[in-house]
Parts: structure tokens; sequence; C-alpha cells
């Protein structure tokens, strides 16, 4: 039986006062840091130079009415290439940075019904990590595999994990890239008889050491410098992870259908901002069909005339 692994990281709500069900959870089973002397934290901000060790402890709280049994893992985080959204690596993956670092006192725990277990871990830091940020989470992995159902067996386990925000000592290199830039246009065959659309692709690049918490704006210019779209972009992603990447698109409604331009996209974040351009030639198919065959025939108007001339030398 195949087995895929969903892992769930609900976002995290801190409210005065509230009780840890506020934590990472699928209904079921919440995974939380436990809390300290200064009262419930939404994830675990944790900070250690090249070569220390910080020490602390994370709570799964079984909400169902049966024992639960679950694997807990330290795992890396990235931003998924769909939406850029958070997410983690899975039991069998390899880790490289946090997950690696962490080690729990426990990798197996059984929570009884409606009750809850809190384990100490450790996040050692190697001696040549790189500075900056090292995101990633505690999981707890249900150890049910349970039917996906179709027509296709697949188990499916789930996990719920608490963020672990890493911040290792040492220069800090915010760094922003706005990369292949393209513009894909669907126009109408005869000008006029409905309205043309355009797609804007690009790709965000964090190339430095920190989380980045970008903004993207996009503008459009036309001949002449004509200003035919300038707006703040949606959809951008909260969190932009240090070395990831994510390809985003952005739909251009009523993008024009005769014009020469070029669109600019314009990304910025603390301390950073940086921008990339792609030209675009809009001109309907009826229209550069035309052309095409004007051009063709003047071409091959040209070279006939060229080769009487030579024939009459």
């Amino acid at each position: 039986m195949r087995t895929l692994y969903a892992i769930l990281l609900g976002t995290l709500l801190v409210l005065v006062g509230a009780p840890p069900s506020h934590a990472a959870e699928n209904g079921e089973w919440a995974v939380f840091p436990a809390a300290s002397r200064l009262g419930s934290r939404p994830y675990f901000y944790l900070s250690a130079d090249p070569g220390g060790t910080v020490t602390d402890r994370v709570t799964v709280s079984n909400k169902t009415a049966a024992p639960l049994t679950f694997r807990l893992y330290g795992a890396d985080a990235y931003n998924t290439a769909r939406d850029g959204g958070f997410a983690v690596r899975t039991r069998d993956e390899k880790q490289t940075g946090a997950g690696a670092w962490i080690t729990l006192a426990r990798d197996r725990v059984t929570v009884p019904a409606r009750s809850r277990v809190t384990v100490p871990f450790t996040l050692a830091v190697p001696a040549g990590a790189e500075p900056g940020d090292h995101p990633g989470a505690v999981v707890a992995l249900d150890e049910r595999i349970a039917s996906g159902g179709g027509s296709v067996a697949v188990g499916v386990q789930r996990a719920v994990g608490a963020r672990v925000y890493l911040r290792v000592g040492g220069p800090t290199v915010p760094a922003l890239g706005v990369e292949d830039v393209t513009v894909d246009q669907d126009r109408p065959l005869v000008p006029g008889t409905r309205a043309s659309t355009a797609l804007v692709s690009y790709t965000l690049h964090n190339r430095g050491n920190v989380t980045l918490h970008p903004r993207v704006a996009l503008r459009a210019e036309g001949l002449f410098g004509r200003t035919l779209l300038a707006r703040d972009l949606a959809g951008i992603p909260s969190e932009l992870l240090p070395r990831q990447k994510i390809r985003l698109t952005e739909r251009w409604a009523d993008a024009p259908q005769f014009d020469r331009g070029r669109v600019t996209l314009t990304a910025t974040a603390k301390d950073v901002r940086e921008s990339a351009h792609a030209s675009f030639v809009a001109l309907p198919w009826a229209a550069g069909f035309a052309l095409l065959v004007l051009g063709a025939g003047a071409a091959g108007g040209l070279l006939l005339r060229r080769r009487r001339a030579a024939a009459g030398h």
C-alpha cells in the first residue's frame, strides 16, 4: 500500500489568556510549545550561535475519546511550489537544517484520550552552521494509516507540526530576486470581438539567509510610456523562507489588443527592493497574419526584382 503524508500546519493563533487549543491542530490532536513562564507561545522562537545548544518542550494534545500514538520528529521547512505556503519535510525525507538538529527525548508517544503529553527536546546547532534563519517544525505523525478512498489503494498518515523559527547567530544578508518574467497573451482572432487577457508569470527567489515578507507591484506600460496597468498583487506568500523560490502568476484582464510595451514587477521586503521586466507585443492574430503575408509578398517581390536585374546584366 502506497502511503501519502498529509502534513497539516495550521495557522497558530495567539489570544490573551487563550488556552493551548489554539495551537496547530486538525480537530483530533494539536501540537504546540509547552507553556513558559511568559505564557502561551504561538511558535518556537529559538536562537543559538554555531556550536550552541538550546532546549525546549513540545506538547501533544489528544482531543479524541481514544488513545493515539504518534511518531515525533524534527523537520525542515520549505515553501510549497503551488502557492508558497509553509510546509515541512516528511519523516522519511532527509533533514539538513533545523530538522536534523532537533533531538526529542522520546520519538514515540502514546497520548491517552482527552489528555496531553509534554516531551523535552534539544536543538544542537553544528559548529559550521550558516548564520541566519533555519525554519522547521516539531511534528507529531499519527501511526494510524487510514484509507484514502478511490480506486487506487492509498494509505494516508496525517501529521501536525508546531513551527520552529531558529535564528543562528552571525551576519544576516537579506536578498531578494525577481526572475524569469514572461507575458503570455490570449488575443481574439478578429480585433474587438472579445476582450484580450494576458498571464504574467514570474519567480520570487529569496537568495539571502533570512526569512522575508515580500510585497509585489505590477506595472505595465504601452507605447510612449502610457500606463496600462498598475496594482499591488495579492496572493503573495506571507513568508518567503531563505534560499527558497516560488513561481507565481497574475491574470491581466482587458490587456491591450494592439500595443507594444513592457511589464515591470517590483518586489520589496525589509531592506531589499528588486525589479525585473519583460517586453510584449500585442497584435491581433488576423492583423498579424495579414502583416506576415504582406511581408512575405514584399520579400518575394524584392527577390524577383533582384533576379531580373541580375539576369539583365
